[in-house]
C-alpha cells in the first residue's frame, strides 16, 4: 500500500476497537491458554523459533538487551515464605496478545502495524522504520527489535540448519520490529484453500505452531466467529467478553480489584492487564491452586 493511500484511508486504519457490527464478519482469531495444563516445557517456544525462522541471539546479546523470541514462558513462584511450594513454579506463556485496541498501533509513525479485519495486529516489515515506539508502548513487552542482519551477517543458522528454515516466512532485516503473528502464514494458506472451495476455514483446519507442539493441549486457537470452535466455546464458558474491560469473574468479587484473579467463583478465565483496556485476544485459564483442591 502506498503512503498516499495510507494517508487517504488513515481513519479506516485507526478506527476504534473493539468494534461493534460486522468488522469481524468471517474471522476473529483468538487463543485460550489453560495454565493448569501448562507444564512450562517450552515446546511452544521452540516450535515458534522453528516455524518463524527466529534467530538464537545467545547469552551475551541477550544480556545487552538484544532478546529475540516471539514467545516466552514466564516463571513465577508464590511468595508464601516457603522454600519450595508443593505445586512448584507457575508458568505463563507470553506472546503478542493481538489486542483489539492495540497501544502499539496508535504510536507507529509509519503505519507499519495495523489491525486486520480478521482480528490480527499485523506488522508490515518493509514499512517499519525501527522507531521502536511500538515496543515502548506495548504493556506486555512482546515486540522485539532486530539488531542484526540475520542470517546473512551472523552465523546463527550453522550448516545444515538453513535447510530447516521455513520458506513461507519472510526473512526479516536489521532495523525492523518483530513479534508473534499467530502464524499468519498458516492462516493465509488455510483461508486461500477455503475460499477456493467456497467455504470458510473449519475448526481444527489450522493450528499455530505453539498449539501444535503443546504436549498437554493447553493451547487452543481458532475462529471465535465460528460457533463450533473450541476457543469460542471456552471464552463463552468462562464468560470472558472480548469487548468488555471488566469481566463477570472480576465483577462478581468485590473483595478484589480488577486485575486480581482470586475470585471464589468457578470461573478461571481472565486476560492480562484487563484494566488497561487493550482488549487482548488471548484468554488465560487460571491455574487451580493447591488451596482450591
Amino acid at each position: 500500500m502506498s503512503v498516499s493511500n495510507l494517508l487517504a484511508n488513515w481513519s479506516q486504519f485507526r478506527q476504534a476497537h473493539p468494534t461493534e457490527g460486522d468488522f469481524h464478519k468471517e474471522y476473529k482469531w483468538a487463543m485460550a491458554i489453560d495454565l493448569d495444563a501448562c507444564t512450562g516445557c517450552n515446546a511452544c517456544s521452540v516450535a515458534c523459533y522453528a516455524e518463524n525462522n527466529i534467530p538464537v541471539v545467545g547469552k551475551d546479546r541477550y544480556a545487552r538487551g538484544h532478546a529475540m523470541h516471539w514467545m516466552r514462558v514466564e516463571r513465577y513462584w508464590d511468595e508464601d515464605n516457603r522454600d519450595m511450594p508443593d505445586q512448584g513454579a507457575q508458568f505463563l506463556p507470553m506472546m503478542c496478545q493481538q489486542c483489539e485496541a492495540a497501544p502499539c498501533e496508535t504510536v507507529c509513525p509509519a503505519g507499519a502495524t495495523n489491525h486486520t479485519p480478521d482480528g490480527l495486529n499485523s506488522q508490515i516489515y518493509n514499512r517499519c522504520v525501527g522507531s521502536r515506539y511500538c515496543s515502548a508502548n506495548c504493556p506486555f513487552k512482546v515486540r522485539y527489535f532486530n539488531w542484526w542482519d540475520f542470517p546473512k551477517e551472523e552465523n546463527v543458522f550453522a550448516d545444515p540448519l538453513p535447510l530447516q528454515l521455513n520458506p513461507d516466512v519472510t526473512v526479516r532485516t536489521k532495523g525492523v520490529m518483530e513479534k508473534c503473528t499467530f502464524c499468519v502464514q498458516r492462516l493465509t494458506v488455510a483461508k486461500h484453500n477455503a475460499r477456493n472451495e467456497g467455504r470458510l476455514v473449519q475448526e481444527g483446519e489450522v493450528q499455530t505452531a505453539c498449539q501444535q507442539s503443546c504436549p498437554t493441549n493447553a493451547i487452543s486457537f481458532g475462529n471465535m466467529v465460528d460457533p463450533e470452535s473450541r476457543v469460542g466455546k471456552q471464552w463463552k464458558a468462562q464468560q470472558v467478553d472480548l469487548a468488555a474491560d471488566k469481566q463477570v469473574k472480576d465483577a462478581g468479587d468485590e473483595s478484589h480489584e480488577v486485575g486480581e484473579h482470586h475470585s471464589g467463583t468457578q470461573l478461571r478465565g481472565y486476560r492480562i492487564f484487563e484494566e488497561l483496556r487493550a482488549y487482548p485476544s488471548v484468554m488465560y485459564l487460571e491455574r487451580v491452586r493447591e488451596s482450591a483442591v
